[in-house]
């Protein structure tokens, strides 16, 4: 296995990302509200442009300042996160233009895929994009260069190094 660079990634930055996202869109469903689902899709593609969790600004600004969540900072690819979260923005804008056209079966489906699948990731720490991800670079698709930490299966959350 080839060494690679790790960086730091705050985990807790990325579950409070999934936990608005989820929040948010079940928000969406319930008041039968595609702009709502639209709203998530922007905040999501804002966070791709610039390679940062969405709704990571509620985590810096206010959750991580009041102590209400603490950093878990995992020797981790940011990459892999990034590319789950277009992923994300892909669905939830496909889903928002599909509930804005009508076809609302289609939209609220694309949409709930969303919903589960960062659901997984927050609840269970297993992100799907991420899988995704290190397959593309195990097939040697270009712009997928990363592979998991040794010892991680692809996707699952790496554990906490046993240094301090």
């Amino acid at each position: 296995m080839t060494t690679q660079n790790l960086q730091k990634v705050d985990h807790a930055i990325l579950r409070t990302n999934q936990y608005f996202i989820i929040g948010i869109s079940l928000l969406a469903f319930i008041l039968n509200q595609p702009i709502l689902a639209a709203f998530v899709a922007l905040v999501m593609g804002i966070g791709s442009v610039l390679k940062t969790p969405g709704f990571g600004i509620i985590y810096k600004s206010i959750l991580k300042p009041r102590g209400w969540m603490k950093p878990d900072i995992l020797d981790d690819n940011p990459e892999p996160h990034r590319f789950s979260q277009i992923v994300g923005f892909l669905f939830l804008t496909a889903g928002s233009i599909a509930l804005f056209s009508g076809a609302t079966v289609l939209g609220w489906t694309l949409v709930w895929i969303v919903i589960a699948l960062a659901s997984l990731n927050a609840f269970g720490g297993f992100c799907v994009g991420c899988a995704v991800y290190y397959w593309l670079a195990r097939l040697g698709v270009p712009g997928f260069g990363k592979q998991p930490p040794a010892g991680v299966i692809p996707g699952a959350k790496p554990k906490a190094s046993a240094t301090l």
